[in-house]
């Protein structure tokens, strides 16, 4: 071998020494990407809650804290010392912080998370630290510190948090292979849990939008992976003709909210003439409806097809011990508490060694002055001779310190001035060692009792910060809306019935009826087929078609009536049939499958009716009778496999219908859910009772004022205004007791409805402001209990009252009669029942007067206030009462403090 040769050799191998895999490259480096992304950018911590650029920023506002406002362009600036990612993330996180309006007092325009507005330059807008703030994040002393990433400076690990402010801010973030998404909690609420925690009880959260707006929280599943919540906007039906979204969806603004009613509109969806933003101080979208729309099917069509209703996936990871973890709110909060007991402890601790430092100086101080110990000084030569005397002269009193006196100790006493040695009064020193010692002994109190001590400071931050920060989402439970049902008609469906075809752009064929885009479409034959198809521009069925509709799943109101010819026996077949539910694109065979099959008669009934018809027979066959009468109504409805009964052996030449029939499905069972304001078949909530066709609902409003409304399951009723909802008695007498301002009595009226508008409220009571519906029944002979107060007295005296025997039934609009000339403070319907009728919903009682709504109540007088309790049905075995837990009515109002236990 050559000396090139080996030098090349030796080259190569030592290039071959240097080359590193790429794919132990990438493993390392994304590695090390992805927990920097997780652990510095993403996903909080939950000692304190903050993502690492809301701690710094936070810090740098301490440091720069005088007192007056910063413009958020300096604070951007003291962040950059401590964050080097930039100003626009710093100034995105600011205002952030700053629009959730709990730890930053914000000037200037910070923009509007309802309507997407975004805040001025950060050159314009200021903000401090709240009050909020210093009280419960910083100390110092309490503090893990760490050096800056240039090293120049130090900055918090963590701060020290005494609240849950993870829960109670809420949080977002994208990392690397995962996701954080913690929603915002209620401040009173997490106080009044973490007070429950702290007493060894069991808490229940749920969050709390700064949008408001109503949510169901029955999937929440504690904020873990899988859980979900369903928020949707308050709609307020105005008129017949217009509606108004008053909160909006959290996650959504006014204007997203109504560009996706737009779409919604301009796909057919739903029906609207014009979409109004007013939102000003509050929101307000006023949508004005197209004619002939329903505000009831408008509502459940907004909420099915825009953002007026929107579903939140929460994701609870944070940041433990240098590792993400996917853990429940419930132990977030947990977490939070222990930590903040932790946090009190070491304070009280600090303190302590604080006040049993002062107490041994200021009892140095006292032995050094008093026993003239400098005296003994005067006449050292050495600085060491001077610490020796004073040692000297402490040793008498050692004993009675806490530890041991260092040199340090001396040096202090020392350094006090001969001025203060002249004026030093001992009755003072005394008065301030007792303070000291109270102090001490109050802190080595809540030492030992640290759990009472922390509940204690829970309470101190609702009584100085809770005010204002009542919950504003509503708690509520929601029932699905169907598409199919509330979808509004954009499409017109045509059949061409000797082709076999059927769609929406067949405009030149039969029309059959007005429907929707996503609607299924059911279609018979003559040959004894029929089958569900999805509607579209154009589809063939197959020929010869008798009955084109759409299809509603789980009818059981329409039923089919049939006659067809069996192609084996040659007779003439009759079956009633519902259609419940089926494949779709898959044929289904009415008759018993024999060749030759047909069928010769069919009707589609929505409500179950079966006809009369004439069946004629064919003039050479055997029978006697030729022409006979059938009716359908002796035929019981089977399902649609059944083969049918026999209607005739003999050849048919026609059927003709001779006469309408009636439902033989009898009425419909309605119940009412007041958690949902909606009716239903499904036995959930109070049984209103049977309804035939021509029957109505009575609606009675905690405003003096009745409704009629049909028994439309799209129907939507205001539940928390609602006093009385039953089926209406056209003969029924209606007993009311109400106040009126004008004459400043409570009067008593009876009634019956005179009127048959529907769904339009008619005021049965003043007008005026003050007037208050107090008491509404229909009990035909209702009678009550009434507390009142003479003029001059404030003990309350009770009456019993026969509302029937104090006034004679007259119109509606009548004032009525006074109840009593004293001024009566509570009405109560006592247990008077009309036997002869089954229960229905009864109204809330007692409410009391405006003059006593507004007064304090003492324990005994709210434990007076009960209401009546709501009747049963009249088959209680078999109702179903879905109703959540919360106040009757439906769900938590905005403004009410939640008992969450």
């Amino acid at each position: 071998m050559t000396e090139d040769t080996e030098e090349l050799n030796n080259g190569e191998d030592r290039g071959l020494q240097e080359v590193r895999p790429v794919s132990g490259m990438y493993e390392d480096w994304f590695l090390d990407y992805a927990s920097y992304v997780i652990l510095e950018r993403a996903v909080p911590a939950i000692e304190d809650g903050y993502k690492p650029v809301q701690r710094r920023i936070l810090h740098a506002m301490k440091e720069m804290d005088d007192g007056r406002f910063n413009k958020v362009a300096n604070v951007i600036g003291q962040t950059m010392q401590y964050h080097p990612h930039g100003d626009a993330s710093i100034g995105d996180a600011i205002v952030n912080i700053g629009q959730k309006d709990l730890l930053i007092e914000t000037q200037g325009n910070w923009g509007d998370i309802r309507t997407g507005d975004s805040a001025a330059a950060a050159r314009y807008i200021e903000a401090r630290l709240s009050k909020f703030a210093l009280e419960v994040v910083f100390n110092p002393q309490t503090t893990n510190w760490q050096l800056s990433y240039d090293g120049r400076k130090k900055e918090p690990v963590t701060l020290p948090v005494k609240f849950p402010m993870l829960l109670a801010q809420g949080v977002e973030g994208i990392a690397v292979g995962l996701s954080t998404k913690i929603l915002p909690h209620n401040f009173i609420e997490l106080i009044q849990a973490t007070i429950k925690v702290l007493q060894g009880k069991s808490v229940k959260l749920y969050p709390d939008f700064p949008t408001g707006g109503m949510a169901d929280f029955s999937e929440y599943n504690d904020g873990l992976r899988g859980g979900k919540i369903k928020v949707r906007a308050k709609i307020h039906e105005e008129d017949k003709k217009s509606l108004i979204i008053k909160d909006i969806p959290f996650g959504t603004t006014t204007t997203s909210v109504i560009d996706s009613i737009i779409k919604a509109n301009d796909k057919g969806k739903i029906k609207i003439k014009k979409v109004v933003d007013n939102t000003a101080e509050d929101v307000e979208i006023y949508i004005e409806l197209a004619p002939g729309q329903s505000p009831n099917i408008t509502i459940d069509a907004l909420y099915a097809f825009t953002d007026c209703e929107v579903s939140i996936s929460p994701n609870c990871c944070v940041i433990i011990q240098d590792k993400p973890h996917f853990i429940g709110v419930t132990q977030v909060l947990q977490t939070c508490t222990s930590q903040t007991v932790d946090l009190l402890k070491r304070e009280l601790e600090i303190r302590k060694s604080e006040l049993l430092e002062k107490l041994l100086f200021s009892s140095l101080e006292k032995i050094f002055i008093e026993n003239r110990i400098y005296r003994d000084i005067e006449e050292c030569e050495t600085w060491e001779d001077v610490i020796a005397t004073i040692d000297r002269g402490l040793d008498p009193f050692k004993p009675e310190f806490y530890r041991e006196i260092t040199e340090e100790d001396i040096v202090r006493l020392t350094e006090i001035k001969i001025k203060r040695i002249s004026r030093f009064d001992a009755f003072k020193a005394d008065e301030l060692m007792k303070r000291l010692q109270d102090e001490l002994a109050e802190v080595e109190h809540n030492l030992a009792n640290l759990v009472e001590y922390a509940i204690s400071y829970h309470e101190k931050l609702l009584e100085r910060f809770g005010k204002g920060r009542e919950r504003k989402t509503e708690i509520k439970s929601f029932e699905s809306i169907a598409a199919t049902v509330v979808a509004a008609n954009n499409a017109k469906l045509y059949v061409n019935r000797e082709e076999g075809f059927i769609g929406y752009g067949m405009k030149k064929d039969e029309f059959v009826c007005d429907c929707s885009d996503i609607d299924d479409v059911i279609v018979f034959r003559k040959d004894g087929k029929f089958q569900v198809v999805r509607i579209s521009d154009k589809i063939f069925v197959g020929k010869d078609i008798l009955h084109v509709g759409v299809f509603n799943k789980n009818d059981e109101r329409m039923v089919y009536n049939m006659i067809y010819l069996d192609g084996k026996t040659g007779r003439s077949m009759v079956k009633r049939f519902q259609v419940l539910g089926v494949t779709r694109d898959k044929e289904y065979d009415l008759t018993k499958g024999e060749r030759g099959s047909k069928v010769i008669y069919f009707t589609a009934n929505p409500n179950g009716e079966a006809e009369l018809v004439t069946i004629y027979l064919t003039s050479g066959c055997k029978a006697r009778v030729k022409v006979f009468d059938f009716d359908f109504a002796e035929v019981e409805i089977k399902g649609r496999g059944a083969g049918g009964n026999i209607a005739t052996r003999y050849p048919v030449r026609k059927i003709q219908l001779k006469m309408e029939g009636k439902s033989t499905l009898g009425g419909v069972d309605i119940w009412y859910d007041d958690s949902i304001g909606r009716i239903n078949r499904d036995e959930r909530g109070v049984y209103l009772g049977n309804f035939q066709s021509e029957d109505k609902i009575l609606v009675i409003y905690d405003s003096g004022e009745y409704e009629l409304s049909s028994f439309e399951l799209t129907n939507r009723y205001e539940a928390g205004k609602i006093m009385l909802i039953e089926k209406l008695d056209p003969k029924g007498i209606i007993s009311a007791i109400h106040y009126d301002p004008d004459s400043q009595y409570s009067l008593v009226k009876r009634f019956q409805i005179e009127t048959s508008t529907m769904d339009k409220k008619f005021g049965f009571i003043s007008e005026d402001k003050g007037a208050k519906l107090m008491l509404v029944t229909t009990v035909p002979q209702p009678q009550v209990e009434v507390a009142y107060t003479t003029k001059g007295s404030k003990e309350r005296q009770t009456m019993t009252v026969d509302l029937d025997m104090v006034i004679d039934v007259k119109g509606w609009k009548a004032m009525g009669n006074k109840i009593s000339q004293h001024s009566v403070k509570k009405v109560t319907l006592l247990n008077s029942k009309d036997k002869s009728k089954p229960d229905k919903a009864e109204v809330k009682a007692p409410i009391e007067t405006p003059e006593e709504s507004a007064a304090p109540k003492s324990e005994e007088q709210k434990e007076m206030k009960t209401e009546t309790p709501k009747p049963t049905p009249p088959k209680p075995e078999e109702t179903k009462d879905d109703k959540p837990k919360g106040k009757e009515g439906g769900g938590f109002n905005v403004g009410e403090t939640i008992d969450l236990f």
